[in-house]
């Protein structure tokens, strides 16, 4: 059987891409458990953690993540009622969040510099902290491109399957992100 490819167009199978995403979230878990475990190693190799009070910036942060997912969860919801003018908006609003989940990140790292503490240093703990953060911030700039793809979807003529799979597609990796920032932030409270 020969199917053209209109017909291949019309179907529409999301669950090989939803694997897909679920394979590179659970290789960033492995990623993630394996720089904490080099860190714990390490620490207890040389006795001491970083010995750093973390910047304010990085539980001001920890709350625009977690304010973010909560306007994700409230477009999910507008998407299922078929609101797309609400979806838009708390796609938008995630957007602004996560801008400003970056920014605070710079700033947190501003904040580690004017206290000496440099990502080059006679500490590799202190160096830990940026590396950690900054590939967190990779996959948050990752995150945003999902959202922005879902965000497109809903101002193009869609099928609504494939704008819930856009949707579902950006919720499942930017609650995996926050979750992630979560544990590394309380890890490194734990840990100093």
């Amino acid at each position: 059987m020969v199917l053209t490819m209109e017909k291949m167009q019309d179907t529409f199978d999301p669950k090989p891409r939803k694997f897909i995403v679920w394979l590179f979230v659970v290789s960033s878990t492995i990623m993630f458990g394996g720089f904490t475990s080099y860190y714990l190693v390490f620490a207890a190799s040389k006795g001491k953690g970083h010995g750093l009070v973390l910047p304010d910036a990085f539980i001001y942060s920890s709350l625009v993540i977690i304010a973010s997912s909560i306007t994700l969860v409230l477009a999910s919801k507008a998407l299922r009622k078929l609101n797309f003018s609400l979806q838009r908006n708390m796609l938008w609003i995630t957007v602004i969040l996560a801008i400003a989940f970056g920014v605070m990140q710079f700033n947190a790292w501003g904040s580690m510099v004017r206290t000496g503490a440099t990502l080059v240093g006679n500490n590799a703990a202190i160096s830990f902290i940026y590396v950690v953060s900054g590939m967190h911030l990779l996959h948050i700039i990752g995150g945003v491109g999902l959202i922005i793809n879902a965000l497109a979807g809903s101002y193009k003529s869609l099928p609504v399957a494939k704008v819930q799979y856009r949707m579902e597609i950006a919720s499942i990796f930017w609650h995996f992100i926050d979750i992630l920032w979560i544990y590394l932030y309380v890890f490194l409270l734990l840990n100093r």
